[in-house]
């Protein structure tokens, strides 16, 4: 556990960076530091790990004040990873995860096996371990700074926007590979973003902080989004932030229409006698939604069986037990209006239009008043 009591920051020329900074990132869990530039996030961070020393207050590691203990000590136990990963350009990619093993005494057979293990857990191949961080791509080199972090197998990690400088495609792959991560490892983290979205996807709990280094509110990502404290806190989470509550609260029962289907294997001619308002679901043989099929397009030039490529994919698909936001969002996306749901194995269960999915947020909303 890490505990901030009144921790302070201020410069030899009066710039208070971190004001009387009361929170605690309970063991095991992801505390996600947010506010706008200014607020004392980074410089929050670094006192944990004394890349910055507090002037005021006291933060404590497992009840031991970290101003007590030497930094080279103290940063043994604690993983670091920053933006654009800092790995070292004249290291390979499996000496730069064994990097730390090798200084705390880990031989380099040790070592070395360790990091290919940590190349698997982070979702890359074994095959850029005798690469150069040049070689990789950002995304690429951002797991590795992720497993560089693992290798001493700190029970403590400090992440400062690690994923920032990487496009949002690979930004999502990365904050799903993270999750993943700490759902096996269970690391207390501390991690600082200024995306209020990133914050509320990853973090157990997120400490708002305004400018000058003051907390404006610590709360669960539900809770923040649901009851912001003021208006300051409730217009940094955004004017979206009801729709987004949704995406914490499974929808239970769907109230699921029977969909007329068509099989990959069909006819264009089959499809469109089946067809409801112009359109029809595409399966494949073990009954997983592929695409709508507009009957308006008519067939392939040349052919009657139904061109894969020409399948709209536009509609998000939506799981029997997943949220109000992700059911949705997958009737607002599809083409038809009809939202896709699927079961636990990922096969067709059925459709609902965004009509049925605000009723039952309606019922929802009744029932809790």
């Amino acid at each position: 556990m890490i505990r901030f009591e009144s921790a302070s920051k201020t410069y030899p020329d009066g710039t208070v960076a971190v004001d009387a900074l009361d929170l605690v990132a309970p063991s095991g869990q992801i505390t996600v530091l947010v506010g706008p530039s200014g607020c004392g996030k980074t410089t929050s961070l670094r006192m944990i790990n004394r890349m910055i020393d507090a002037t005021g207050g006291r933060i404590l590691l497992d009840d031991q004040d970290v101003a007590k203990v030497e930094p080279a000590q103290l940063r043994r136990g604690i993983g670091y990873v920053i933006q654009h990963a800092g790995l070292f350009p004249h290291r390979t990619i499996i000496d730069n995860i064994a990097s730390v093993p090798l200084m705390l005494g880990t031989s380099k057979k040790e070592a070395r096996a360790g990091a290919m293990d940590l190349l698997d857990r982070v979702g890359l191949d074994q095959k850029f371990a005798r690469r150069y961080p040049a070689q990789l791509s950002g995304g690429q080199q951002q797991r590795v700074g992720v497993a560089r972090a693992l290798a001493a197998d700190p029970p403590v990690m400090l992440m400062d926007e690690p994923f920032s400088a990487v496009d949002p495609v690979v930004r999502e792959q990365l904050q799903d590979e993270f999750l993943r991560l700490q759902s096996d490892l269970g690391k207390t983290i501390v991690f600082v973003t200024h995306d209020i979205d990133e914050a509320i996807k990853l973090g157990d709990q997120v400490a708002v902080l305004r400018v000058g280094g003051h907390l404006a509110q610590m709360a669960t990502p539900a809770e923040l989004l649901s009851n912001p404290v003021d208006d300051f806190v409730a217009n940094f989470v955004g004017r979206d932030r009801g729709y987004r509550a949704l995406g914490f609260e499974a929808v239970g029962q769907l109230p699921l229409e029977p969909e007329p289907t068509v099989s990959l294997e069909s006819s264009f001619a089959e499809a469109s006698k089946v067809a409801t308002d112009g359109w029809v679901l595409v399966l494949d043989a073990g009954r997983h939604p592929q695409g709508w099929l507009a009957i308006a397009d008519g067939p392939s030039a040349g052919s009657d069986s139904i061109d894969r490529g020409r399948l709209r994919r536009g509609g998000t698909v939506a799981s029997v037990d997943g949220t109000y936001r992700a059911v949705l969002d997958a009737a607002l996306s599809s083409p038809t209006g009809r939202g896709v749901v699927v079961g636990h194995d990922g096969t067709f269960a059925g459709t609902l239009n965004a009509t049925q999915v605000v009723a039952l947020i309606e019922s929802r909303a009744g029932a809790a008043s």
